[in-house]
């Protein structure tokens, strides 16, 4: 996973473009990513600002899963550089945590919270716009990004038709 991931970062970084690891702080660290995003099982947001903080990385940003407006106003009073709200679109990595939320309730959380917002859940290159319209400062995707061999492709395409 630190190969992968010191790959996605040589691809990406040149665009301007950040890369998280999902919840693996050490891979994060050990491939010198831009930050971490914790699940919800994940430890907490303030113990790894520790770490980091310890560790001497000033800059590694922490981004937190939420799945409700109330989860994304707690993860920022915690502390979090961003959230990732979702799933906003159907996608059976996500299925477990009920129906896809949807634009309306993503722009919701973009007016009443802070800090970043990141959206997650059945991003593909057709409609990965549709919630950056909605206010979203960005996407988390995992199907999109994990293609090797096309990474290249997919991060041009987004960088370029933003």
């Amino acid at each position: 996973m630190t190969e992968f991931t010191r790959e996605a970062i040589a691809v990406a970084r040149p665009h301007g473009a950040k890369v998280f690891v999902n919840d693996r702080l050490d891979v994060a660290i050990a491939a010198k990513a831009d930050g971490v995003h914790l699940r919800v099982t994940s430890l907490a947001v303030a113990d790894i600002r520790e770490v980091t903080k310890s560790n001497k990385l000033g800059s590694f940003l922490i981004g937190a899963s939420t799945h409700s407006l109330a989860e994304a106003i707690d993860a920022q009073a915690c502390g979090a550089d961003f959230i990732v709200y979702g799933p906003v679109y159907d996608t059976p990595s996500k299925r477990e945590y009920g129906s896809p939320l949807g634009l309306e309730k993503l722009a919701e959380v973009c007016r009443m919270v802070g800090i970043p917002v990141l959206t997650l859940g059945g991003i593909t290159l057709k409609n990965f716009r549709q919630p950056l319209r909605q206010g979203a400062s960005g996407i988390a995707a995992i199907g999109l990004f994990t293609d090797l061999p096309r990474l290249q492709t997919a991060i041009s395409t987004i960088l370029n038709l933003r």
